[in-house]
């Protein structure tokens, strides 16, 4: 069924309008844990202005994060409680007033090169991975809801300096999808960049580091399908400051929206409660603080 200018947006009043800030950072090993590869933080996010959909949402919600790296395997993934305290702006809902009561992306990756015993970097790329992206929003009704399965193969590149980065890409299987024409199909693609930069450590036994990653998302069939309201291309590029000591972090994000969840900029809509401009293209901005164990 084509999408309408009458439907849910993506990532609209009943979606959580995640995807996490991804600003997984190693800390020191702390040998007292039973894992110790194994990482968790607890955050709580202010959010503003963020554009995954035509109507920017302003958020506080709870995080949970998880990361680490065991053999081939390594984890990165989060969950949602949106809108925890009840704060948001007109189109923000969440757990208490028939939203999503949860958002999550998870983001494995296994390493082709110990699951074969061998080393197949070159060049700059120093080890590849089969890669998945899994996002899900469990929205209160049909049209709220969203499951996509990015799934696709990863390197780690040498750059020679401080500057940490890895590269994934991607085909994307959308099943729901908030009621969108794309439902049940492979739809476009998926090209992430992830880069890390430690910048400064204090004597108080903090840590300040850059973390930053852009998704590019292209080929969606959702311009053909659902007419000029939606965009074949998507990007967000996030920018993160990460001040952490061993369990203490906060955090201060600045994400750029070109698109966001395939809307064009600027195009006039109507979900029926009057009719409005979309925003897709912006800044939205996130501040947080957490505690890791």
């Amino acid at each position: 069924m084509a999408a309408s200018a009458a439907e849910p947006p993506a990532g609209g009043t009943d979606s959580a309008q995640g995807e996490g800030l991804s600003y997984e950072v190693s800390p020191p090993v702390d040998q007292t844990k039973a894992a110790p590869w194994y990482n968790q933080n607890l955050t709580l996010i202010g959010s503003k202005d963020i554009s995954f959909g035509p109507r920017p949402n302003d958020d506080i919600y709870l995080e949970y994060e998880y990361f680490g790296r065991k053999g081939p395997f390594e984890l990165y993934g989060y969950i949602d409680v949106p809108k925890i305290l009840g704060i948001g702006n007109s189109h923000d809902s969440g757990a208490w007033d028939k939203g999503s009561p949860l958002f999550m992306e998870h983001e494995p990756r296994i390493s082709i090169d110990e699951l074969t015993g061998r080393k197949l970097g070159f060049g700059p790329f120093k080890e590849f991975y089969v890669a998945f992206d899994w996002i899900y929003d469990n929205g209160h009704n049909r049209d709220g809801r969203a499951n996509t399965l990015y799934s696709g193969f990863g390197t780690d590149i040498e750059t020679h300096s401080r500057v940490n980065l890895s590269a994934n890409l991607y085909a994307r299987r959308q099943w729901e999808n908030y009621g969108a024409a794309n439902e049940n199909s492979w739809d476009g693609y998926r090209a992430q960049l992830k880069y890390i930069v430690p910048i400064d450590k204090y004597d108080n036994g903090a840590s300040l580091t850059y973390i930053g990653f852009t998704n590019f998302d292209f080929g969606s069939d959702l311009h053909d399908q659902a007419g000029p309201a939606r965009t074949a291309n998507a990007t967000v590029a996030t920018n993160v400051l990460l001040y952490s000591f061993t369990h203490l972090r906060f955090m201060a994000v600045g994400r750029y929206f070109h698109n966001g969840g395939n809307w064009k900029d600027g195009t006039e809509l109507d979900f029926g409660d009057g009719p409005f401009k979309g925003r897709s293209d912006g800044w939205g901005y996130y501040f947080g603080v957490g505690y890791q164990f």
